[in-house]
C-alpha cells in the first residue's frame, strides 16, 4: 500500500495518479485494482450506479478512506464539497468558510472567498438563514479558500432546485477556469457531467469501465450538436437504452 501527496517544485504529468489501487469491505473490493490519471486542471465527471464505488474513491483522493493495495498519489493541496453543505450552525459564514483554517488574515481570505461566490452580502449570516443555494456556496468558498490544486465535488448540486442548480454550474465553470483546479464530480446526472466535464468516466464494479471525452465547445447546453448523441451514449454504458428520439423529447433524462 502507498499513498503520496504531491508537493511544490517541478510539474507532475498527472495532479492525480492511481495504479492497481484496491479497497475492500471484509471479502468485497469495492475499488478493484483500479488505474486512474487525472491532469492538473482537468475536470472529470464520474458516473456509475449506485454500489460501483464513486464515493469510495472520491474518500480515498480526499483522505477521508484508506487503500488496502497499490499506488495513489494526490496533491496536499486538495478540498472536498459534499451534497450536504455541513456548516457549523454556531458559526457566522465567513468563519465557515475558514473554519480550521490557520493564517492570520482569515477573515480577509472568507471575504475574498464569499465575494467570487456572490456571497459577500451574507458575511455574518448563520447557516439557518441561508437558502439551499447560498449555503452550497459557502461550502464551495470554504473548499476554494484553501486554494486546492485538486477539488473534490460529491454531487454539490444534487439537492437544489432547477434554476439554482443551473446557476451553480455556471458559478462552478467560472471558479475552475479562474483558480484551475484539477476537478472530479461525482454524479449521477448524465446532462451535468456532459455540461462540465472534459472527460466523463463510467466507473462499475469498483474499475473504469469506459472512459469519454467530451470535445462540445462551452457554453454547453443539451440543444447543441453532439450533446444527445453523448448523453445517448453515456446513457447505454450505464445500462440504460433511450433511443435518440426519446432522448431529444426529454431533454433532462438522466440515471438516477
Amino acid at each position: 500500500m502507498s499513498t503520496h501527496e504531491l508537493h511544490g517544485g517541478a510539474k507532475p504529468l498527472a495532479a492525480v495518479q492511481l495504479h492497481k489501487v484496491v479497497r475492500q469491505f471484509g471479502n468485497q473490493r469495492v475499488i478493484d485494482d483500479l488505474d486512474l490519471n487525472i491532469a492538473p486542471g482537468e475536470f472529470v465527471a464520474l458516473l456509475g450506479a449506485s454500489g460501483s464505488g464513486k464515493t469510495t474513491l472520491l474518500r480515498m483522493l480526499a483522505g477521508l478512506d484508506n487503500i488496502d493495495s497499490g499506488q495513489l498519489r494526490v496533491p496536499t493541496a486538495r478540498a472536498a464539497v459534499f451534497q450536504e453543505p455541513r456548516l457549523m450552525p454556531w458559526k457566522r459564514a465567513w468563519k465557515n468558510v475558514v473554519l480550521g483554517l490557520r493564517v492570520e488574515n482569515a477573515k480577509a481570505r472568507a471575504v475574498a472567498a464569499l465575494t467570487e461566490v456572490g456571497l459577500a452580502h451574507r458575511l455574518e449570516a448563520y447557516p439557518a438563514t441561508l437558502s439551499g443555494g447560498e449555503a452550497q456556496r459557502v461550502a464551495l468558498a470554504r473548499g476554494l479558500v484553501r486554494e486546492p490544486r485538486l477539488l473534490l465535488l460529491d454531487e454539490p448540486f444534487a439537492a437544489l432546485d432547477a434554476l439554482t442548480r443551473i446557476r451553480m454550474h455556471e458559478l462552478i465553470i467560472e471558479l475552475w477556469r479562474k483558480h484551475n483546479p484539477a476537478v472530479l464530480l461525482v454524479t449521477h446526472d448524465v446532462d451535468e457531467a456532459i455540461l462540465l466535464a472534459d472527460r466523463v468516466i463510467v466507473l462499475a464494479q469498483g474499475r473504469v469501465a469506459e472512459q469519454v471525452r467530451v470535445d462540445l465547445p462551452r457554453a454547453r447546453h443539451s440543444g447543441q450538436p453532439g450533446f444527445q448523441r453523448l448523453r445517448a451514449q453515456l446513457l447505454g454504458l450505464l445500462g440504460v437504452e433511450v433511443e435518440t428520439g426519446d432522448v431529444e423529447q426529454n431533454p433532462r433524462y438522466s440515471h438516477g
